[in-house]
């Protein structure tokens, strides 16, 4: 079970007050149903692919039959070359992908709100973010709940000292620390550069932040409307370092009826 208040910080990271926070903060951790909804989410950025139906079937090869002494598979007339068949050069793929294939998941809608809720849940808990390797050891409270001041910041500058006040700035740096190229044929397709994920400045309004927070490598902002299972669990793993606004969090309260 969550906290029933949190501290309210301000850019300098003081405490200036606490908040009630909503029933959605109590929901029990549910991983199995995170897992389920973030892959219904990726599922649907999926390329469908297909291969053409006459691959490899261009061909005038055709079977000598029996009695050469040779495989029956079938081969071109001017030569010995086999063709056409599975496992030959440039011949036809025995089970190609079709886009016919099903490849979206789908889940039911109690099961995806209760993946969210789960999720949110998850953000308020300092083992479970420290579990996902985001390091929190000079952040001051669970959920982290700061003032609306902050969306309105429009400078990264700006941006990367309050993080520095609010002990977040250690994980963002971890984040840049991680960036690496990527040793593979992904280089080559639009995937070059692996990084980790880093906070995520949850609002209720822009005016600037994500603007400021464009820069940060690992950094997202997201309206507490557009919040989902995969933002809050990126990779399907649950307690990503999140920072509330006051705002944010009072919208939220209006999930379980003003609780």
């Amino acid at each position: 079970m969550g906290k029933a208040t949190a501290k309210v910080f301000d850019l300098q990271g003081k405490n200036v007050g606490r908040i009630r926070l909503p029933d959605v903060f109590k929901t029990s951790l549910r991983p199995d149903v995170i897992k389920r909804a973030v892959i219904a989410i990726q599922s649907n950025r999926f390329q469908p692919q297909g291969r053409d139906k006459m691959a490899g079937k261009r061909t005038t090869a055709e079977s000598w039959g029996t009695g050469h002494g040779i495989a029956r598979i079938p081969r071109l007339k001017e030569v010995r070359r086999a063709a056409f068949a599975p496992g030959t050069v440039g011949g036809r793929i025995a089970h190609p992908p079709v886009v016919e294939k099903k490849i979206k998941k789908k889940i039911p809608k109690k099961e995806k709100r209760l993946a969210l809720r789960s999720a949110i849940a998850a953000t308020g808990l300092k083992e479970v973010v420290a579990a996902r390797g985001h390091i929190v050891d000079d952040v001051p409270d669970f959920p982290l709940v700061v003032t609306e001041d902050i969306q309105s910041l429009k400078k990264t500058r700006e941006l990367r000292e309050v993080f520095i006040n609010l002990g977040v700035w250690p994980d963002v740096y971890r984040v840049k620390e991680s960036i690496k190229i990527r040793a593979g044929k992904g280089k080559m397709r639009g995937r070059r550069r692996k990084q980790a994920v880093g906070p995520l400045i949850v609002i209720s309004k822009n005016d600037g932040i994500v603007e400021a927070a464009r820069n940060l490598p690992g950094v997202d902002v997201a309206f507490v409307q557009d919040l989902n299972a995969e933002l809050l669990a990126p990779g399907t793993h649950m307690g990503r370092l999140a920072v509330w606004t006051k705002s944010s969090i009072e919208e939220l309260r209006r999930w379980d009826g003003g609780k």
